[in-house]
């Protein structure tokens, strides 16, 4: 599974490191909620609100550089969008890939 990285924040941010400093907070700050939301509306079956939570978390997963995560994001959206659970698991992998790191900052 590829690992999450901070090529495309030191690449948005030009070096500077207040800015960088800044959006990891953010990132830190927002993403257990949003995930904590999705896994609340899958758990209801409320498959479409599920759909909206993987759009919005698929924003921090392009940030953090997971390019193969986020086609698959994309593909899970899609599927919740049709009332299809596919890829749940490969999705759950990525959220937990993504923790892991974030704790880790």
């Amino acid at each position: 599974m590829e690992q999450p990285n901070m090529s495309y924040i030191h690449s948005m941010s030009g070096g500077d490191k207040s800015f960088e400093t800044q959006l990891i907070n953010i990132i830190k700050q927002e993403f257990p909620d949003e995930k904590a939301i999705y896994y609340k509306n899958l758990k209801a079956g409320n498959l479409k609100m599920a759909a909206e939570n993987v759009h919005k978390l698929k924003h921090k997963i392009s940030i953090l550089g997971l390019e193969k995560s986020y086609d698959i994001a994309v593909a899970f959206e899609n599927n919740l969008l049709e009332g299809h659970t596919e890829l749940d698991n490969a999705f759950e992998s990525i959220l937990n890939n993504m923790t892991n790191y974030i704790n880790t900052l």
